[in-house]
């Protein structure tokens, strides 16, 4: 199962959905998907967005958990 960390970075800044799809240009339905970890596909695009906004890498975004 892959785990996404968006909800715990976004409270950590203390950041709503609107903000992020504000900032990076990604659709709302997109954010708010990877937050409530519900996302069953997610676009590379998306997740370069994602990177470069938080200033992070992919694996602190996504943990693959067992």
């Amino acid at each position: 199962m892959i785990k996404c960390h968006l909800s715990k970075m976004m409270g950590e800044r203390k950041l709503k959905v609107t903000d992020v799809a504000r900032e990076t240009g990604l659709h709302r339905n997109t954010i708010t998907l990877l937050y409530k970890e519900t996302a069953t596909r997610v676009d590379l695009e998306a997740i370069d967005k994602l990177c470069e906004f938080f200033d992070c890498e992919v694996q602190d975004l996504f943990e693959r958990v067992s």
